[in-house]
């Protein structure tokens, strides 16, 4: 699994990056295809912080969490609560799919 994490208007320290690796590593719990994570953090308006994680999954479309707050790691840790919620949803409707027998039981 690739792992990209990317700061705009703000300098993503070690603690960050290491902080959302962690994070991030705990995702194919939840769902097993997953290729690639991205993780954006703008910092652009002075008081708020916008985390974006979109996650690349093979043979799906792009799952992708948002969370906004004054601290970074909160917001972090929101997004991918968001995002494992998310990928357990995928997850139960890919099992779900499976089709069951229409016939009657004989007596």
């Amino acid at each position: 699994m690739l792992f990209t994490i990317t700061g705009k208007h703000i300098e993503i320290t070690e603690a960050i990056r290491s902080h959302a690796k962690e994070k991030a590593d705990k995702l194919p719990r939840f769902f097993n295809q997953i290729s690639h994570v991205d993780v954006i953090i703008d910092a652009s308006n002075s008081k708020m912080t916008d985390v974006e994680i979109i996650v690349r999954a093979e043979h799906f479309a792009d799952v992708v969490a948002r969370e906004s707050g004054s601290d970074a790691y909160t917001c972090i840790d929101a997004a991918m609560h968001k995002m494992e919620r998310q990928l357990k949803k995928i997850k139960e409707k890919q099992r779900d799919n499976k089709h069951t027998s229409t016939g009657q039981e004989e007596l």
